[in-house]
């Protein structure tokens, strides 16, 4: 087994809510909930009814156009309240980048909790990496507790062991998988489930060994814009014997923009620094781009061989896996962002330290 010389200096794991403790919900990211407040109320009902939790909106939560500086401030509210035993995030967005630099690091790094959210969030999940906090990369309101007909069960069981223990949870590959959005503009829909596949499993290429290590990504277009901007990125070496874990959204990003994401991070001399790596489902469907079946094969193929290819020339020699569904895809599993994880390639299994 390889063990990453850097868990014991790896993130903390904040305490957990208990049923009938309190839960912001924010949105640092989109303000959709000022939008669509059906799928919104629906996450909210379940988060009360379903897993005994007490939901706290903050003041920008549905408040579309919100400044950064606003945002921001109910981060750092929310985080200060000692009532608030976690923060979930209703939905991702796109420019929350713009919202750290407003953030106050005594108040996150005094008062840890446990975060949840996806693809915008990165920027936050990363901000509380540096800060020494293991957050959640998953279980947002909207699209995990507001899913149309009830909640995905694997999603469900593994948002459940997140919020409320430290456990160690095996993910598992999805029998089906969902990447079709339902039209939040006709919320009758949410009466139903949304339209399921069958999966295909994982694909596992590299080396047949068992690496644990901390992990580090999220939304690899996320990751590329705080690459760019170079503020909340760290020198290399402090990502060594890191598990990398990556997904892409519903913009569906081109295989060539996807490789050159790769091959910039390997040319900064990252990309050969993680001991692992655990690349999502690829979301080949959206409201914008509804690809035939055809296409989405076509596409998501596309896509994987670019991920192979930047790992062929950069870090050949590590345990790699596709087709995890992380992220943008249904069902949405929860990773440790900085959190323990167990690649273990010979049996085929990823197991993660909630």
């Amino acid at each position: 087994m390889t063990r990453s010389g850097s868990l014991l200096g790896m993130p903390a794991y904040p305490a957990k809510p208990e049923p009938g403790d309190k839960v912001a919900v924010l949105s640092p990211g989109a303000a959709l909930p000022g939008i669509f407040p059906e799928p919104y109320e629906l996450g909210l009902a379940r988060l009360r009814d379903d897993f005994g939790l007490v939901p706290v909106e903050y003041p920008t939560t549905r408040e579309l156009g919100s400044s950064p500086a606003a945002r921001a401030a109910d981060v750092n509210a929310a985080f200060a309240d000692p009532e608030i035993k976690a923060v979930l995030t209703s939905i991702g967005g796109d420019d929350q980048i713009k919202v750290l630099r407003h953030l106050d690091p005594e108040v996150l790094g005094a008062n840890p909790k446990p975060f949840f959210g996806i693809s915008d969030n990165t920027n936050l999940c990363n901000y509380l990496w540096n800060l020494g906090i293991v957050s959640y990369y998953g279980g947002t309101v909207m699209t995990v507790f507001g899913r149309g007909g009830r909640m995905n069960p694997q999603a469900e069981q593994a948002v459940r062991a997140a919020l409320f223990t430290h456990d160690v949870h095996e993910l598992r590959p999805a029998d089906v998988y969902g990447d079709v959005d339902q039209d939040w503009k006709n919320p009758a829909l949410l009466a139903q489930e949304p339209d399921m596949f069958p999966g295909d499993g994982w694909h596992w290429h590299g080396p047949g060994r068992t690496v644990t290590g901390p992990t580090w990504g999220g939304c690899l277009e996320i990751v590329d814009w705080n690459l760019r901007v170079g503020t909340h990125i760290r020198e290399p070496a402090a990502y060594d014997g890191c598990v990398l874990f990556l997904e892409t959204t519903e913009e569906l990003p081109d295989a060539g923009y996807v490789y050159r994401v790769l091959m910039c991070m390997g040319e900064r001399g990252l990309l050969g620094r993680f001991a692992a790596a655990v690349v999502g489902r690829p979301k080949a469907w959206s409201l914008d781009r509804p690809l035939p079946p055809e296409e989405k094969a076509a596409y998501a193929e596309a896509q994987r061989e670019a991920v192979l290819r930047a790992f062929a020339e950069y870090n050949p020699d590590i345990p790699l896996v596709l087709n995890v569904d992380i992220g943008h895809t249904d069902p949405q599993l929860v990773v440790p962002y900085g959190g323990e994880v167990t690649v273990d390639a010979p049996a085929g299994r990823i197991t993660v330290r909630y």
